[in-house]
């Protein structure tokens, strides 16, 4: 039997309260300060299949990337029915995967991309048969290498509610989800074989949505992704302080979109879809665990007026990416500076970008927008916006 882990308060009065699913995943409520929620939360229940093996990674020895076969999401759930939400808080005829009323809840994914390593292999869980050995294995390159996915994949619930998205969330709530990816950044980080942790949030069925549910998912990674390779070689080859540059030279330029006291957002130079924004901290932080109090409670209304300014600027949502890139857990982060990237296809109010021969094939972009007055539309729509 498993001894839970105490409630603990988190920055902004947040409230978190781990616990564990019927099969052994790790399931954390966190709960808004204003919380109407008991302390007490209900027991899963449910006769679950066991736990499936841990996904395999194939070396492509062309690029050296490693690409993760994971046939269990096959089985996934695709667009269910209301009614059928796998996560809304369960009910007698909704067998979900979250068993109690919460604010928001973060959980193991059921059929993971990156699964349970030998560090984590309990009665619960399979052991992984062949995990990395370190950055300098992974970087070898051969024919007919393997290695178990090993890693983890997270759901990030941001309301009870099913329908909506990060953007339609409150202010309070926001900043609740933004304490939980801190509190599962830092605890990802430190797992066995992790090498870098990315939150994101998929919007719309236009990016291959399956759940209408307002969620995002946190994947902790056995390797440095094949893009921030990219930028450590950027940084090498300009400056340790190449983000610190961009800043300024976005700042002095004509693609401010929204600037705070400690973010701004901009077009960049070379944005490749038709919609791009990024975000920049204005000093240098790693990851989002390592973000003060007060950078977390302006990023709250200030992520939040971006996301809405984007879904303003037609007259139904915009289906995006919006993708938290952190640095490396064991190496750059003294360089790579937290930052979001938010991307959309939609380059009009009914057309879509795609990635065709060129973008697809030779990673070779062609921007359709000018990156400057994409910049003044998203500034018109972001300073219209009240929260």
């Amino acid at each position: 039997m498993r001894t839970e882990t105490p409630a603990q308060t988190l920055g902004a009065g947040v409230v978190k309260r781990p616990t564990h699913l019927a099969d052994g995943r790790e399931l954390i409520y966190f709960d808004d300060p204003d919380t109407t929620l008991g302390p007490e939360r209900s027991v899963d229940a449910r006769i679950l299949d066991p736990r499936p093996d841990t996904a395999t990674m194939r070396q492509d020895v062309l690029t050296g990337d490693w690409v993760s076969v994971a046939a269990a999401r096959q089985n996934r759930a695709f667009l269910p029915p209301a009614e059928l939400d796998p996560l809304a808080p369960q009910t007698p005829t909704n067998p979900s995967e979250i068993p109690s009323a919460y604010d928001v809840a973060v959980f193991e994914n059921r059929s993971p991309s990156f699964g349970p390593g030998l560090a984590e292999a309990t009665g619960d869980a399979p052991a992984a048969a062949d995990p990395p050995r370190g950055l300098d294995d992974l970087a070898h390159l051969g024919l007919g290498r393997t290695r178990t996915s090993v890693g983890r994949c997270e759901v990030v619930c941001f309301s009870p509610e099913r329908t909506g998205s990060f953007g339609t969330q409150t202010v309070t709530r926001a900043r609740t989800v933004i304490e939980a990816w801190a509190d599962r950044t830092a605890a990802l980080s430190e797992l066995p074989g992790i090498q870098q942790v990315f939150p994101f949030e998929n919007r719309g069925e236009a990016i291959g949505v399956t759940l209408h549910h307002p969620h995002g998912q946190i994947y902790a990674y056995p390797y440095i992704t094949p893009r921030t390779q990219r930028l450590l070689d950027s940084i090498d080859r300009t400056a340790p302080d190449l983000f610190a540059r961009i800043l300024e030279f976005e700042q002095n330029g004509p693609r401010v979109v929204a600037r705070g006291e400690h973010f701004t957002a901009f077009v960049p130079f070379a944005a490749r879809w038709p919609i791009e924004l990024h975000v920049l901290p204005h000093r240098h932080v790693a990851d989002f665990a390592g973000l003060t109090d007060a950078e977390r409670d302006e990023l709250a209304p200030f992520y939040l007026r971006l996301l809405r300014g984007v879904d303003a600027l037609y007259d139904t949502p915009t289906p995006y990416i919006a993708a938290w890139h952190q640095a490396p857990v064991h190496v750059g982060r003294h360089a790579v500076r937290l930052n979001l990237q938010i991307t959309s296809p939609r380059r009009a109010a009914d057309r879509l970008k795609y990635l065709a021969g060129s973008e697809a094939a030779m990673g070779a972009w062609i921007g359709d927008v000018p990156p400057e007055p994409a910049a003044d539309r998203l500034r018109e729509a972001v300073e219209g916006v009240q929260l």
